[in-house]
């Protein structure tokens, strides 16, 4: 069974770097970014206490998670990283 995702799909956006920190990564969230990782992360108002606080903090991660993946695999618009990069590699 072949699980490298690279044979299986390719990002539709330019890949910037194959192998980026996880700081790099989460330093290029974008404002779309933050915001799937708060709309992921709504809670129920009749849900209590423990209950409330345990499912905010997985809608979180869950919400981080989402965002970080989608930075990292290239399948969204990537435009301004890309000149971004480009100026620093040629400085």
């Amino acid at each position: 069974m072949n699980t490298d995702i690279t044979t299986s799909t390719k990002p539709e956006y330019p890949v910037i770097d194959r192998n980026p920190a996880f700081t790099k990564t989460v330093g290029n969230f974008n404002t779309l970014d933050y915001l799937r990782l708060i709309t992921i992360s709504g809670i129920r108002p009749n849900i209590r206490g423990p209950s409330m606080v345990t499912g905010g903090m997985i809608g979180v991660l869950g919400g981080f998670m989402y965002a970080y993946q989608n930075r990292l695999v290239s399948f969204f618009p990537n435009e301004d990283e890309v000149a971004q990069y480009r100026k620093k590699i040629q400085v």
